[in-house]
């Protein structure tokens, strides 16, 4: 099996030959549904006074995609904090202006510079008459299998003939292709010594 990537934009195409679909699948799956990303889980909406309700303003905040390092975090169920909720397993985001207009993604403030919003255009409300909004979130990873606010692509595959699969993902941008990509096989190789183990 060889193996080649390309990348445009947000888009890449992972080409596998001398392959069966059944393995590419397995990878396509495994993305979609068990590489962890961050996204915002727990909203405390300290003041709310633009047009959206409070459970419609806390969804759209967890819709937003954050890049994600996969390398100082742990998930929040297998943290040594026993899920409490830690540095080692949270990231704390504010939002807080009263300024006229649209509230854009922008807005959201992490104490982690390096998990922070993908698009800082992504437009979550409007503030009319000097009113205002104040948020604290909670960020954490999970998986794609939990909600699909923390996948990290769509995935679909595309067959050129009998000897060649790709496989396509259109990133959001939480992780680069590579990350998504490896991080997809580092647990598809755990899953498998899990199973060998177990014979």
């Amino acid at each position: 099996m060889a193996v080649s990537l390309q990348k445009q934009d947000n888009e890449a195409i992972i080409s596998f030959t001398k392959t069966k679909n059944e393995i590419v699948n397995s990878v396509r799956r495994t993305i979609i549904d068990n590489v962890l990303t961050f996204a915002i889980e727990d909203v405390e909406i300290i003041k709310n006074e633009t047009p959206l309700y409070d459970e419609t303003l806390a969804h759209r905040l967890g819709l937003i995609p954050l890049k994600t390092n996969l390398k100082d975090y742990n998930l929040k169920s297998k943290c040594s904090c026993g899920g409490v909720g830690c540095a080692l397993c949270e990231v704390t985001f504010t939002l807080q202006t009263d300024d006229n207009g649209y509230v854009y993604s922008k807005e959201l403030k992490s104490d982690d510079p390096q998990i922070c919003v993908v698009d800082e255009q992504v437009p979550i409300t409007k503030i009319f008459g000097n009113k205002g909004v104040h948020i604290k979130a909670k960020a954490i990873l999970g998986e794609g299998r939990e909600h699909a606010k923390w996948s990290p692509a769509h995935a679909y595959l595309k067959e050129n003939d009998s000897n060649s699969i790709d496989l396509v993902l259109e990133l959001h941008g939480q992780l680069s292709a590579e990350e998504t990509f490896n991080s997809a096989l580092d647990i598809l190789i755990s899953k498998i010594e899990e199973v060998e183990e177990q014979l």
